[in-house]
């Protein structure tokens, strides 16, 4: 094909944070991953979420846009988009869990408002916890670039589950 373009890339075993999310609360889980103590589960990695910052109830992640996530338009595939808002979404309820309990999204609405490419730079995604009963959450999540324009908005229902 000419033109081709190419990406490597490599992983860390899943079942090492499998094994860490049954022990450790949500908050302590990710920041071990954001520290590089366990590995990211490897959709993470493929897509290139970063975190930028853990606190309780709240996640924000960083995406830098890359044309190898293009739809056949040539802007972000809107399911990345999704995913980056259901990374922040349930992120953000993870950080609010107990050790043995972890956090399963059961809908996602996702609102999109500005194409993402390129050229808009690196967009960051904040996830919110609105609300967490025993059982059940609810988050949001806010797609903005660095001048704080909004390209999408999320809300997600999640179960609190003990596997």
């Amino acid at each position: 094909m000419e033109n081709e373009r190419a990406r490597t890339i490599a992983w860390g075993d899943p079942a090492i944070s499998t094994a860490a999310a049954r022990t450790l609360t949500g908050r302590a889980f990710l920041e071990a991953m954001r520290d590089g103590e366990i590995p990211p589960p490897p959709f993470v990695t493929s897509v290139g979420l970063e975190f930028a910052e853990i606190g309780d109830g709240r996640v924000v992640f960083a995406l830098e846009p890359r044309e190898d996530l293009y739809n056949g338009i040539g802007i972000l595939h809107g399911g990345v988009t999704a995913t980056l808002c259901d990374s922040a979404a349930g992120c953000a309820v993870t950080a609010i869990t107990q050790a043995g309990e972890v956090a399963v999204t059961l809908d996602l609405s996702v609102r999109y408002f500005r194409p993402i490419s390129v050229a808009v730079g690196r967009v960051h995604c904040e996830g919110v916890v609105i609300n967490r009963t025993r059982n059940y959450a609810t988050a949001e999540a806010r797609v903005v670039d660095a001048a704080g324009k909004i390209y999408a908005h999320a809300t997600s229902t999640l179960a609190i589950t003990r596997p």
